[in-house]
C-alpha cells in the first residue's frame, strides 16, 4: 500500500467518523426536543399547587408530591374509564385485523375483474375527511337507536370502514410475497382461504403487528368518536374523561398532568415492546403496484 493510498483511507475513515458524530449529534438534539414535553408533563405531575405558580419557576420539585396520582382516582372514575378505553381499543384492533387483511389479500393475490378499481376507491377514501361524513353517520346511528352505546365506535372496525390506510399498508406488504409461492400452493390444491391463513398471515407478522399497534394508538387516543356517541359518564373513555375533568377542575393542573401521564403510559409501554416489529413492518412494506 502506497503512502497516497494510506492517506486517502485515513481521510475517508476520519470523514466517516465525523459524519457519524454529526448525525448522532442531531439525533440526540431532536430526541431531547421531542422528549422535553413528556419530561415537563412528568415533572409537573409531582408538583404542589404552590410550586406550579412559583416565581422563578420550579423545574424539579424538591419534595415530589406523588399523592397527585392518588388524587386522580378520587376525582374521576379513572379505572372505569381505562377499562372502557381498553375494551373499545381491543375490539377495534380485533375487528380491523379480521377484516382489513382479507380485503388486502383480495386486492393483491387474487385475480378478479375490477380489482385495481376497487383498490383505487379504497385509497380514495383517505382523501375524505372524517368531518365530511360525521353528521350523516351520526344521523344513521341515531335512527338505529345506537347513540349512547359502543356499537358506533366498534362495529365499523369489523366492516373495514375507515380502514383504507391499514388496507393499503397490508396490501403493499402482501405484494412483496412472491407470487410463485401462492401459485405453488394452488397447484398443491390449497384453497384461497387456506393460502391466506397458513401461508400469507404467518409471513406477514411484522406488518400485522405494525397495523395492530397503529390501530390501538388511534383508538386509545380517539376523542371525537366518544364525544359524538357516548352521553353516559359511565361509558366515558379516558380522552373524554380527561376533557370533562379539565372542564370541572381547570385550575388543578398538577392532577390533570398526573392523569395525562397515566393516560400516556400504556402507549409508551406498547411501543417499547412492539418497536422491533413496528419498525420492521414499516421498512419492509413494499411499494409494488
Amino acid at each position: 500500500m502506497t503512502a497516497a493510498t494510506a492517506n486517502a483511507l485515513g481521510r475517508s475513515r476520519s470523514g466517516g467518523r465525523g459524519g457519524k458524530i454529526v448525525s448522532h449529534f442531531f439525533l440526540v438534539l431532536f430526541g431531547i426536543v421531542f422528549a422535553a414535553p413528556l419530561c415537563w408533563l412528568l415533572l409537573t405531575s409531582i408538583k404542589s399547587d404552590k410550586e406550579l405558580y412559583a416565581n422563578p419557576p420550579v423545574i424539579v420539585p424538591p419534595s415530589p408530591r406523588w399523592a397527585n396520582y392518588a388524587d386522580v382516582f378520587r376525582e374521576i372514575n379513572f379505572i372505569g374509564m381505562t377499562w372502557n378505553t381498553l375494551f373499545i381499543s381491543l375490539l377495534c384492533v380485533i375487528g380491523i385485523m379480521f377484516s382489513a387483511p382479507l380485503v388486502a389479500y383480495a386486492c393483491s393475490h387474487i385475480d378478479w375483474k375490477g380489482k385495481k378499481l376497487i383498490f383505487a376507491l379504497v385509497i380514495a377514501t383517505l382523501l375524505l375527511p372524517y368531518q365530511v361524513t360525521m353528521i350523516p353517520t351520526y344521523m344513521i346511528w341515531n335512527k338505529l337507536g345506537m347513540i349512547g352505546t359502543y356499537v358506533p365506535l366498534v362495529l365499523p372496525a369489523f366492516l373495514s370502514a375507515g380502514a383504507g390506510y391499514y388496507i393499503f399498508l397490508l396490501r403493499q406488504f402482501f405484494m412483496t410475497i412472491p407470487p410463485s409461492l401462492i401459485q405453488s400452493a394452488k397447484i398443491d390444491g390449497a384453497s384461497e382461504l387456506r393460502i391466506y391463513a397458513q401461508i400469507l398471515l404467518p409471513l406477514s407478522k411484522p406488518i400485522i403487528a405494525t397495523v395492530g399497534v397503529l390501530i390501538f394508538l388511534a383508538t386509545w387516543s380517539d376523542f371525537l368518536g366518544p364525544l359524538l356517541y357516548l352521553n353516559n359518564e359511565k361509558h366515558y373513555t379516558l380522552s373524554l374523561g380527561l376533557y370533562a375533568f379539565m372542564q370541572t377542575h381547570y385550575v388543578m393542573w398538577e392532577k390533570l398532568m398526573a392523569a395525562s401521564a397515566m393516560f400516556t403510559l400504556p402507549i409508551i409501554v406498547l411501543f417499547f415492546f412492539a418497536q422491533k416489529q413496528f419498525i420492521e413492518g414499516i421498512t419492509l412494506t413494499g411499494i409494488k403496484a
